[in-house]
């Protein structure tokens, strides 16, 4: 009686420490649970060889040293274990080094008694909510390439990329939303590198059956790809229409269903794999997550983005819609608001911070009257879409355009150029981040010629990378010299006055890295201040945030 006693305490202690009790209710799916299964290691797994333009991309713009583990499958054997308890493997994530399963709670209790499982939570959701929808006057005609669509791309300025001969091409952007129609008139060029359904687990994402047919499973998504690569002149061009597209269906719009967390991640890691340079999503997760779940380091698809941007892609989601959601609080993805024609916030662009105090949206773009392709025939255009999920879309084709002149820019200088050089870079704040996109001016952050501008661009010495900027609590100043240079670095106030010298030294041929981490400062923008012995000082913008 008393071994059964003892066994009995240690099986309790094992369900206690495996088992994330706190957020199982969210995992309720009927009378079943969808769950995260987490294990310990990943034996016998089966290494997957990326194909060439993902390692070059990795190889190029990767922090992570080693990305080994990242490419190793979950193990066959572990998985074989769970397929024996009778549960089907819904989604499987090698960056997480986890499987989804729907089960009950009986599965629940068996499973976490299993040696080389590590934890088990909740796979949590959100119920779709639908966006805004104006009626208008379509009568307007304008002689301009762009036709109605010019002001969206406009205020951004990809038109003077465009005019500099930049459309995208040769950059491969991964979209996850709801599925694409691809028989529109204006999207019929669009190359289409793969598409995947992670609904369906098949390669169709446009409509398959009458029941997506009746609740225009692919509407959205269709509009989404075409706000960023349709090109019908005269009606509407996207900022991207030459780029490479990865289409994901990810999101199921059915009102009786949650969108999951793993079809999210499953898409991503799917993209990345497949050479994404940028991801671009509108999705957000908000139920069952509490706002001090927003600090970029808890949601499921939060931590996915952050692994995805240190493999090298850009990663861009909408801010959301009135509300807090995932992943636009991780501290690596570019989350967009949503303005009027005019430049004014849309109302419903969900404004910050995190809850750990960060800026929030990064970058803002039209949002509000957005055009794009209509979903009731294969010739219309209109622009009854109101959303942040409109808006990303601008952002993440003016960012291939970017990529497209600067393929060897990383994600997080992308996103450095991006937020210093918007609208409102000297004052952000939590309504419009760092204000409207500049494509123009991100683009020439870090390609100014030193014939145009000898003293921030000298030809014996550069400040190359501040990173990450905006940054807290630390950030790191790479110097560089050319022969022999004897270097003072200080930081000073947008007035002029001295900060705190950093450094003061001699540099000979190489790069020299100083980790400044600011003292009873007050946020705001600072200079970092490069004096030395044979050239006139240049110097650097950056962006403290508490």
């Amino acid at each position: 009686m008393k071994s059964l006693f003892f066994f009995s305490l240690l099986i309790s202690h094992v369900l206690s420490q495996k088992i994330d009790h706190k957020t199982l209710e969210s995992a309720k799916r009927g009378e079943n649970y969808k769950i995260w299964i987490y294990f310990k290691d990943k034996e016998g797994s089966e290494l997957l060889n990326a194909p060439p333009e993902t390692e070059q991309r990795r190889q190029k713009h990767a922090t992570i040293i080693d990305n080994t583990w990242y490419d190793l499958k979950v193990s066959p054997d572990y998985i074989s274990v769970i397929k024996s308890i009778g549960l089907k493997v819904e989604n499987e994530s090698r960056w997480l080094n986890a499987i989804s399963v729907t089960c009950t709670h009986k599965d629940i209790e068996t499973i976490s008694l299993l040696p080389f499982v590590k934890k088990i939570t909740a796979v949590k959701g959100y119920k779709k909510k639908y966006f805004n929808k104006i009626n208008v006057n379509q009568s307007i005609d304008r002689e301009l390439d762009y036709g109605d669509a010019n002001v969206q791309v406009e205020q951004i300025n990809a038109h003077l990329l465009h005019n500099q001969g930049l459309t995208g091409q040769g950059v491969r952007v991964l979209l996850l939303d709801t599925g694409y129609d691809l028989s529109h008139d204006a999207l019929i060029h669009v190359n289409v590198v793969l598409q995947r359904d992670f609904i369906n687990n098949d390669n169709q994402t446009a409509n398959e059956n009458n029941f997506e047919e009746n609740i225009n499973q692919d509407d959205h998504g269709t509009k989404i790809l075409s706000i960023i690569a349709a090109n019908s002149p005269g009606n509407l061009i996207g900022p991207a229409f030459d780029a490479d597209f990865l289409l994901a269906k990810t999101e199921d719009v059915s009102q009786e269903w949650q969108q999951e967390e793993d079809d999210y991640v499953a898409g991503l890691e799917w993209g990345e794999f497949n050479g994404a340079n940028i991801a671009s999503s509108s999705l957000g997760y908000a139920d069952w997550y509490t706002e001090s779940d927003f600090d970029g380091n808890t949601a499921i698809t939060t931590i996915a983005v952050d692994i995805a941007v240190s493999l090298g892609v850009v990663c861009v989601t909408a801010v959301g819609n009135g509300y807090a959601i995932a992943p636009a609080d991780a501290d690596s993805v570019i989350s967009v608001g949503a303005v009027n024609s005019a430049g004014e916030i849309a109302s419903f662009s969900t404004r910050g911070p995190t809850f750990d105090g960060r800026i929030k949206p990064e970058v803002c773009a039209q949002g509000v009257n957005v055009w794009a392709v209509s979903g009731s025939n294969n010739s219309g255009f209109i622009n009854i879409y109101n959303g942040t999920s409109a808006s990303t879309p601008l952002i993440a084709g003016a960012i291939a355009l970017i990529l497209q002149a600067m393929p060897t820019l990383s994600p997080m200088e992308v996103r450095e150029a991006i937020l210093m050089t918007a609208s409102m870079a000297e004052y952000p704040n939590n309504t419009y981040g760092w204000g409207i996109m500049d494509a123009d001016a991100a683009l020439n952050y870090w390609s100014t010629s030193s014939l145009k501008n000898s003293k921030l661009f000298p030809t014996k010495q550069n400040i190359l990378k501040t990173h990450p900027n905006p940054f807290n609590p630390s950030i790191k100043i790479e110097i560089i010299s050319i022969g022999e240079v004897v270097t003072n670095v200080s930081i000073i106030s947008l007035n002029g006055h001295l900060i705190e010298n950093i450094f003061q030294g001699k540099i000979i041929n190489s790069k020299k890295t100083i980790l400044w981490n600011p003292k009873n400062l007050s946020s705001g923008i600072y200079l970092v201040r490069s004096l030395n012995d044979k050239e006139q000082p240049i110097y650097k913008k950056i962006t403290y945030l508490k």
